[in-house]
């Protein structure tokens, strides 16, 4: 694969549950394809380097003579200009894709670290809200019961009250019956039997 610095500005890692930043395997993956590339780069450089130097030292000189000699001279000066930029801008060019990778990772890692406080901070608050509102559940239902039992209570004593008045008006009754039977029992037995009629 040609790495190019757009693919370095471009890479995206995937994120990793419990754990800060990226998935580590992913992000040496992507740095071992950087290594590759960059030494490419180097071989590259070195034999454009031992061309030049076979260009300049007149070992490629030999096919030249062939063709006119002011013209075969601007061609050779220009390519020669370009050659050093090339080997000044690949160290530069690899130092400023490290660079830029490293200020990518740092940039997702600080990312992933403000998400996380985020998700614990949201967290936070809505377990703050269910405790709160498992308080005040709890407080409501507890007033409720409160006052049911209150209620109950108030009944229970009307009851216990109705149920010795009842046995106060059931007892006056029951005396007041028996005291009628008894009268009535003492003057039927003070009568003549054949005032009964037997």
């Amino acid at each position: 694969m040609a790495l190019t610095p757009d693919d370095v500005v471009t890479k995206q890692f995937q994120h990793v549950r419990f754990k800060e930043g990226f998935d580590p395997d992913e992000v040496d993956d992507f740095l071992d394809e950087i290594v590759v590339e960059w030494r490419k780069t180097i071989e590259e450089n070195v034999e454009l380097k031992a061309k030049l130097a076979a260009f300049e030292s007149g070992e490629a000189a030999a096919p030249a003579p062939d063709a006119a000699a002011p013209v075969p001279a601007p061609v050779v000066e220009e390519p020669v200009a370009p050659a050093p930029v090339v080997e000044n801008n690949v160290p530069t060019q690899s130092a400023s894709i490290i660079e830029l990778a490293q200020r990518l990772h740092d940039e997702h890692v600080a990312e992933g670290k403000s998400q996380r406080d985020k998700l614990i901070a949201e967290a936070k608050e809505q377990a703050s809200t269910i405790v709160s509102e498992a308080e005040a559940s709890s407080r409501a239902e507890k007033e409720r019961l409160d006052k049911e039992r209150t209620v109950l209570e108030g009944r229970i004593s009307e009851l216990r009250e109705f149920e010795r008045e009842y046995r106060a008006n059931l007892r006056k009754y029951i005396e007041g019956q028996l005291t009628d039977l008894d009268s009535a029992s003492s003057a039927s037995g003070s009568a003549p039997v054949s005032a009964i009629g037997l």
